[in-house]
């Protein structure tokens, strides 16, 4: 399975309304704290985006919701996954992506049989406090000799200026959530990420 090199990760509709529609092919929708119904509605409206612009949206956490819409994505985290139902996932039909910062987290995602694995953080990130260092580009390649064939995301402190070497070390794909979010003009850095990105695609 091949995932497209650029992978962005927002955290409602509305931003999925407002990029997806410039170009972008893989999107995760991570909303951490929301009532289920208010989830549901942002769900059903970036499902509806995704799906008219062929767009794979893959849904951060909450994968009882994911099914129950329809989705065919998710992704987890390592505390996500021990409480979630892989069996129920899988019986689904939808495909499953894992985080993984440490060994131990690498291991225990590979005994899940995951679709793609994510490292992280390669490079120090604003996103939230992380208790671990940055990776760094060894690390990468290190984890894609593990997990292949299976494609390697790299997350966390990445912009189009890094994009050479974190492929070159072995990512597939490299996420992005601040560097376009947080930026003062959030479609034009979208587009150079798609341009920065078009000879791995």
């Amino acid at each position: 399975m091949k995932l497209d090199p650029f992978y962005l990760i927002v955290d409602s509709a509305a931003w999925i309304e407002r990029l997806v529609p410039l170009g972008v092919k893989l999107v995760q929708l991570r909303i951490k704290n929301m009532d289920e119904n208010r989830l549901r509605g942002e769900i059903r409206a970036a499902r509806s985006v995704c799906e008219a612009h062929g767009c794979i949206l893959v849904i951060n956490d909450h994968w009882r919701l994911a099914i129950e819409e329809g989705c065919a994505w998710v992704h987890l985290g390592q505390e996500d996954l021990a409480a979630a139902d892989i069996g129920a996932i899988r019986a689904a039909g939808v495909k499953l992506g894992l985080s993984t910062h440490d060994d131990a987290e690498l291991a225990t995602a590979l005994a899940a049989a995951p679709d793609y694995v994510a490292l992280g953080p390669i490079y120090p990130t604003i996103l939230k406090k992380m208790k671990w260092a940055p990776q760094g580009l060894e690390r990468i390649t290190e984890w894609k000799r593990r997990v292949a064939p299976l494609p390697l995301v790299a997350i966390g402190g990445l912009n189009p200026e890094r994009l050479g070497s974190v492929f070159e070390a072995g990512a597939d794909c490299a996420a992005v959530v601040t560097d376009i979010t947080r930026h003062h003009d959030p479609e034009a850095r979208t587009r150079e990420w798609i341009a920065a990105t078009e000879q791995w695609r």
